[in-house]
């Protein structure tokens, strides 16, 4: 019955365990299971079996929690479960390359340092070299480096 109770403790640390690291992100619950039961089924079959019977439990969980972490790391369940679209998109910047320095608009949202404006009826995204200013704001295209539109307050 000892040997029964140790068996299934490790069976579930094991399958925790690949829980944990796979399935579940961040840490959780499963982990601090899994490492509770490793830790219970170590403790009795020391406590309970003596120290030789303990010694090899140790080295059974050892080599099986090894070994399942890297059954099923070249397994192709993960292929399975793993994403492998690419993104092909790109950002469309044609009204940004309808801007040059020198032009005015408004600011449509505030800038944090990043917002939307309106300059010459077009729609843009820019970067506020001058800090934050509050939308409705009249301001002049200072720069434009790889595609990053810089304003100032007009």
């Amino acid at each position: 019955m000892d040997i029964l109770i140790i068996a299934v403790l490790i069976v579930a640390a094991v399958v925790l365990l690949l829980v944990e690291l796979f399935l579940l992100p961040g840490i959780s619950i499963a982990g601090f299971l899994a490492a509770a039961a490793f830790v219970f089924a170590n403790y009795y079959a020391f406590a309970y079996m003596g120290t030789a019977a303990g010694f090899i439990t140790l080295a059974i969980s050892t080599v099986l929690c090894v070994g399942s972490l890297v059954w099923f790391m070249r397994s192709k369940t993960l292929d399975k479960i793993s994403l492998k679209k690419s993104i092909t998109s790109k950002v469309d910047r044609s009204a940004a390359a309808q801007v040059k320095v020198g032009d005015t608009g408004v600011a449509i949202t505030r800038l944090a340092l990043i917002g939307n404006a309106d300059i010459d009826g077009n729609i843009v995204e820019v970067k506020s070299s001058d800090g934050f200013l509050n939308e409705k704001t009249p301001i002049v295209v200072t720069r434009i480096m790889d595609g990053i539109i810089m304003v100032d307050k007009a």
